[in-house]
């Protein structure tokens, strides 16, 4: 079995919830499955949590379910791509590099010793599902993105009130973080939002018609950077005049991003006769 990836791997980026998709949407393909994507998201939530998310395309939401084993724990489509074609994202990777904690075990220790995260399991997680359900069926960027950035700052929190504290975010991630407060502080609305995964790397969701209010803005500062080569990337216009992001933050983004990744909503794993082996089960490359 061979499986690669366009983007880095471990580094909190979500590689293993698109490997794990992409493996059980395989199997069930070779084996003709008549399950649903949403029955198969539970065997791979078993891999990967993030993977039964990964099934599906467009707008997913992972329940929690009720039974006490977690068996009926599974991914559901909260709005298809057609909903909300509009919505970008640019990702900013400051480390390709695997983390020093995996998300797996972080997790598991968070939930033996932080009291913040119990908290969150009980009353945050619930209460912003509901609001963010909402935000996306009005298609509510400024909710969106304040309740994205809302939710990747407790989760960061639980991480930093566990046991030993877990620090996925680096001075590059908090840089990240400033811009994005600076560029709507400029725009005098929310036209950005961030979000952090178990890792450093920054993903900055915006909609199509503030392409170059957002990501034209990181373009001025990081333009030299691999990612902006692509028909999207080329067609970004680059902020005018001066600001919004100050020249320290711009500088530590600068100096400590290493890539861009432009994507947006998509689609879930679709099949191919495209092979990563030979007949006699080598590597193709």
């Amino acid at each position: 079995m061979v499986s690669e990836n366009n983007f880095p791997t471990a580094a909190g980026l979500a590689s293993s919830a698109a490997g794990f998709a992409a493996l059980v949407r395989a199997v069930a393909d070779l084996y003709e499955l008549p399950q649903s994507m949403e029955h198969l998201s539970e065997i791979a939530r078993q891999g990967s949590g993030s993977a039964c998310r990964s099934l599906l395309g467009g707008y997913v939401a992972w329940d929690m379910g009720a039974a006490e084993d977690g068996s009926d724990s599974r991914a559901r489509l909260v709005a298809p791509r057609s909903h909300w074609p509009e919505m970008r994202a640019i990702i900013l990777v400051a480390s390709a590099e695997k983390k020093d904690v995996g998300s797996t075990a972080g997790m598991q220790a968070t939930v033996r010793t932080s009291a913040l995260a119990q908290t969150r399991f009980r009353d945050v997680v619930p209460r912003e599902m509901v609001a963010m359900e909402a935000a996306i069926g009005k298609r509510d960027f400024a909710e969106f993105g304040r309740i994205a950035m809302r939710e990747s700052n407790n989760f960061h929190a639980c991480c930093l009130d566990t046991q030993p504290p877990i620090f996925y975010l680096t001075d590059v991630s908090r840089a990240a973080i400033r811009a994005v407060e600076e560029i709507n502080g400029g725009a005098g609305e929310v036209v950005a939002a961030y979000t952090f995964d178990a890792g450093p790397n920054a993903v900055i969701y915006h909609e199509a018609v503030n392409e170059k209010r957002v990501a034209g803005v990181f373009k001025k500062f990081l333009g030299e950077k691999e990612g902006w080569s692509g028909e999207r990337g080329q067609s970004i216009k680059i902020s005018d005049g001066e600001g919004p992001v100050d020249e320290k933050t711009a500088e530590t983004l600068k100096s400590g991003i290493s890539r861009v990744i432009l994507t947006e909503v998509g689609e879930g794993p679709v099949r191919t006769e495209e092979h990563l082996i030979d007949q006699t089960g080598e590597p193709v490359r």
